[in-house]
């Protein structure tokens, strides 16, 4: 399945718009992650547990909406963004979201 950001596909033709494609996850930090995080605020650095779990969550969520698109009947699916927000403090939602479509 052919995933992009923009809005149309270079030499392919949209034939049908199937409709939004979606996949979520929602994570919570873990007390060990905190506990780490909080000694590389005294030295500085990046918080390398925070940064890998966004990566898994990026990534959870994109397969989801991969997922989603194929539930969909599509075979690509453009305009893809994805948003992050707070559910509670600690605990963060993911979404993926694009456009199924079907191509010639």
């Amino acid at each position: 399945m052919l995933i992009t950001t923009t809005e149309t596909i270079p030499n392919e033709e949209i034939t049908e718009i199937l409709g939004i494609a979606r996949g979520s996850t929602v994570r919570a930090k873990s007390v060990a992650s905190d506990f780490m995080a909080g000694l590389k605020n005294l030295v500085g650095g990046e918080l390398d547990e925070y940064t890998r779990l966004q990566g898994n969550s990026r990534e959870q969520a994109m397969q989801r909406m991969v997922n989603d698109g194929k539930r969909l009947g599509a075979d690509a699916i453009v305009n893809v963004r994805l948003t992050t927000s707070t559910i509670t403090q600690g605990a963060s939602e993911i979404l993926a979201y694009g456009t199924a479509v079907k191509i010639k």
